[in-house]
């Protein structure tokens, strides 16, 4: 774990105008950088050295989404920010499909790079405190397709997932409903995951899909106390073959938000698209790819929804479809960004959340 020191970066790219550029805002920003020129040297230096970020040149497209895959199936970077540098030639829903969480446009200037940047840090931070693990034995029933309380275990942690020893194999996308006592609590924790990487002997990754407010806030207080007491160390290095993705979050080809998502309590409003009924919400968790919406009345899958969201001075109006429905639970909802400035939007939302996750009173009523 690298908690207690500089933030580090990787440049990979050979414009010789670009690279001083960005070196330049990244060490203004406090994070330390390296450069490569060409993406097989970059890759070596990855399969050895964990960095929190890294920006590649996506002018070879073909090299800069085989660098990303690579990447991602590292043990030192499977959860690495990635920032990809892209022009109009550039397939994006490609690039993000294939790993990158972050979006540079180019031509790059100054102030584009150092306001893209800089949000980025603050999710590469927001990173490094959810990566914190604590190990533990609690004893949770699952339930998935037509499985219910399946015996299992949780062994490890965090703000963002948890490690689990399973009985039996769990399916590899799709949701899995979780319930568990955590150690000193009698108040059982119920939410949603979906499985990341499983080995043979069972044990399992999951990231949190959906976590109920009072789940929320008890993990919450599990983990900051815990954290807090001597001898609460890193758990044991995950298996060296994770699938691809930013921490631990997974799911099918169909979905693919392989991109960090951040836990909020961010008021909103989601309309089906083309009416003006609006329903109140709230956000609990936020990608560049979608969000879960909890609502009591979820709408069908499928439903195209615009969903608005006021907080400080920006007010969003974001086009998605709903992907997933718990009933009376929420929904979880896939963006449609068609443009540039719906995606830096978005970015900005997500910098904002990372730096302050509960929102609610800087939403208008």
């Amino acid at each position: 774990m690298r908690s207690d020191m500089a933030l580090t970066a990787l440049v990979v790219c050979a414009d010789a105008k670009v690279v001083p550029l960005l070196l330049r805002i990244l060490s203004d920003l406090g994070i330390q950088a390296e450069h490569c020129e060409h993406p097989l040297t970059a890759l070596a230096r990855l399969a050895t050295h964990p960095f929190d970020a890294v920006l590649v040149d996506c002018k070879d497209e073909p090299a800069a989404i085989e660098l990303i895959v690579n990447a991602r199936q590292t043990p030192a970077n499977r959860a690495t920010l990635v920032i990809a540098m892209v022009d109009g030639r550039n397939r994006v829903r490609e690039v993000f499909a294939r790993g990158a969480n972050f979006i540079l446009y180019k031509p790059i200037s100054a102030e584009r790079a150092s306001t893209s940047l800089r949000a980025a840090r603050a999710l590469m931070r927001r990173e490094r405190r959810t990566n914190q693990r604590i190990s533990l034995h609690a004893e949770a029933a699952l339930a998935y397709a037509a499985t219910e309380n399946a015996p299992a275990t949780v062994v490890e942690l965090s703000e963002s997932g948890m490690g689990i020893q399973s009985e039996g194999k769990l399916p590899p996308s799709g949701k899995v409903y979780f319930q568990f006592c955590l150690p000193g609590q009698a108040a059982p924790v119920r939410l949603s995951g979906e499985v990341v990487w499983q080995d043979s002997s069972g044990r399992v990754g999951i990231r949190f899909a959906h976590v109920p407010q009072a789940s929320r806030r008890a993990l919450s207080q599990w983990l900051q106390a815990n954290l807090t007491r001597p001898g609460a160390g890193n758990p044991p290095p995950a298996p060296s073959n994770p699938l691809a993705g930013l921490g631990l979050l997974s799911v099918s080809s169909a979905d693919r938000r392989e991109r960090s998502r951040h836990a909020c309590r961010l008021g909103a409003e989601v309309y089906r698209l083309g009416s003006n009924v609006p329903t109140r919400c709230s956000l609990s968790d936020i990608s560049t790819g979608g969000c879960y919406v909890e609502t009591s009345d979820p709408f069908p899958s499928g439903t195209a929804v615009q969903i608005v969201v006021r907080a400080r001075d920006m007010k969003l109006r974001i086009q998605g479809n709903v992907q997933a429905v718990h009933r009376a639970f929420g929904m979880g909802v896939a963006f449609s960004l068609k443009t540039a400035e719906e995606r830096e939007q978005v970015q900005q939302l997500i910098a904002l959340v990372a730096q302050r996750p509960e929102l609610d009173s800087l939403v208008e009523s």
